[in-house]
């Protein structure tokens, strides 16, 4: 159908081509455009069959997924790659390598190179192809599946939860009545940041945007499998003026410092006197997650009060949503990414549906209104 996301499948191994290709074709407002087995072969077809979204493989003989990813680059090529990783430790390294040579995200393959049991990622991985190929396809003026021919096309229960999760359903609503503050917002001591699928491109936007100068530090919780948030920092850190780390239990919370929440482990603030630091816990999931933006939120909001910015932005699911409350509750100051610029309008969009957040922010503004609302005396 011409209005469905087409995808190009590069993967070395028959298996995972055919493993994945089914995936695609099982959801609708995907299809497969076609399936090569390296980097050159990709190439070769790109022009022929004109895909929405990439989804490559790292480690493939003659042209791996990082030699195509810089072929791509020098070509010009802007079609959104979805890399799909092993769970090496290695694979951390280069998979965030993949990242900084312009892969929009990543999905973790669940046991090693090839992965029979792929089909655990599934709602993961289609959510991104959904997410970045229909981007895709609206900036280049294409249509995309509505609403309505996605709701014929899915079994019932899919269909809501696809629709919910990945917003292939637009936003018309009108959002509950805000929470009553507590107090007046005053000066902002700390950001707290909670993002989830989409969250790569968009922190690398946001944070190579931030001012030299901000001198109020920020906490972030970006949902990320073990063993790739210090890679993955550790790439932030390059872009951005202020310094970027993994956060580690007992770090400071300083000015001028941005701490990455840890792969499965949840990430809180506490104060102690003047100072504070950085907790990090085994605690059950929560909203779905480890580390939780819930979490994170709850934390902020208890510790810093009305002195404390919430900004929730491009994920799946509802992760975030509530505890962005208690942040607007406590008299905090609360911003969501808007749905034009969001990946997934998943999370922001029920925070807003909540009626917790006082601003939707587009992300190429989202730096200077987070520096402007950080600097403004209140």
């Amino acid at each position: 159908m011409a209005d469905e996301i087409s995808v190009l499948v590069v993967d070395d191994s028959a298996l995972m081509r055919n493993l994945i290709g089914r995936m695609v074709e099982d959801t609708p407002g995907l299809t497969v455009a076609d399936k090569a087995m390296n980097g050159v072969f990709a190439l070769q077809k790109i022009p022929r069959v004109e895909p929405d979204i990439i989804c490559l493989d790292i480690e493939m003989p003659e042209m791996n997924g990082i030699e195509f990813l810089k072929e791509r680059k020098k070509r010009g090529i802007d079609i959104p790659v979805v890399i799909l990783s092993s769970v090496a430790a290695k694979g951390a390294e280069i998979t965030i390598e993949a990242l900084s040579l312009g892969a929009s995200d990543f999905v973790q393959k669940p046991s090693g190179s090839i992965s029979e049991d792929i089909h655990v990622v599934k709602d993961t991985l289609v959510g991104m192809l959904l997410g970045y190929g229909g981007a895709y396809r609206k900036s280049k003026g294409k249509k995309v599946l509505s609403p309505s021919e996605y709701k014929e096309k899915a079994p019932p229960t899919k269909s809501v939860d696809l629709i919910a999760h990945f917003n292939l359903a637009p936003t018309v609503v009108t959002p509950a009545p805000p929470p009553t503050p507590l107090r007046k917002p005053g000066k902002t001591e700390i950001i707290a940041i909670g993002i989830s699928t989409g969250g790569p491109d968009a922190l690398r936007v946001v944070f190579s945007k931030l001012d030299a100068d901000l001198r109020v530090p920020i906490v972030v919780v970006q949902h990320m499998p073990p063993g790739f948030t210090n890679e993955f920092a550790k790439s932030l850190d390059r872009i951005c003026p202020l310094d970027v780390k993994e956060a580690e239990d007992g770090d400071a919370i300083q000015p001028g410092r941005i701490l990455i929440a840890q792969g499965n482990r949840h990430l809180e603030v506490e104060k102690k006197g003047m100072n504070a630091v950085a907790r990090l816990s085994d605690a059950p999931l929560v909203s779905g997650h480890r580390p939780s933006a819930d979490v994170l939120f709850a934390s902020v909001a208890m510790n810093y009060t009305n002195n404390a910015l919430g900004v929730i932005m491009t994920g799946m699911g509802r992760d975030g949503a509530q505890h962005l409350g208690t942040i607007y509750k406590e008299g905090g100051m609360t911003l969501g990414q808007d749905e034009k610029s969001a990946v997934v309008y998943g999370m922001p969009r029920v925070a807003y549906e909540l009626g917790h957040v006082m601003e939707q922010v587009s992300l190429e503004d989202m730096a200077r209104r987070i520096c402007d609302v950080a600097k403004t005396p209140r």
